[in-house]
């Protein structure tokens, strides 16, 4: 058994301290290479549940007009201002969003039905909306007609 397996945030000190000093071979190659890969990953599964969360709102908001809170239309920002600022930080992330619409919103089309009690062919199957409109900050579903 390594540190990495024992002591994970002593094996991450260790490991960068290696790189910064250039003390290559005592670099645990495979494992860093690990990390690295899934800290990518991880921008991706945040990139993902933000835009359900996004799509989530956006049908509530549409479906649910009377129930409208600031609260929603603060979460709807929130996952937008999340999602521009994941893909600021990584362009290649870009169009990631698009990739991942039709899971995100199979996901979010269920999430609204159990969260407003309608079923779930109120909603439509397939994402009403483009992603563009979807990311835009002044973009409100009620708008759409």
């Amino acid at each position: 058994m390594t540190k990495y397996d024992t002591d994970f945030y002593a094996w991450t000190q260790d490991q960068a301290a290696h790189l910064r000093d250039g003390v290559w071979t005592a670099v645990d190659v495979t494992h860093v290479a690990e990390e690295i890969e899934s800290l990518g990953i991880a921008d991706e599964h945040a990139i993902i549940r933000q835009l359900q969360r996004l799509l989530l709102h956006l049908l509530k908001w549409q479906y649910q007009p009377t129930h409208r809170t600031p609260s929603w239309r603060r979460s709807i920002r929130h996952a937008r201002d999340a999602i521009h600022d994941r893909i600021e930080r990584s362009p290649s992330l870009r169009s990631y969003p698009l990739q991942r619409l039709p899971l995100a919103y199979r996901r979010a089309r269920r999430d609204a039905a159990d969260e407003t009690g309608l079923p779930l062919f109120t909603f439509p199957d397939t994402c009403p909306w483009r992603i563009d409109r979807i990311l835009e900050e002044n973009f409100w579903p009620q708008m759409e007609s």
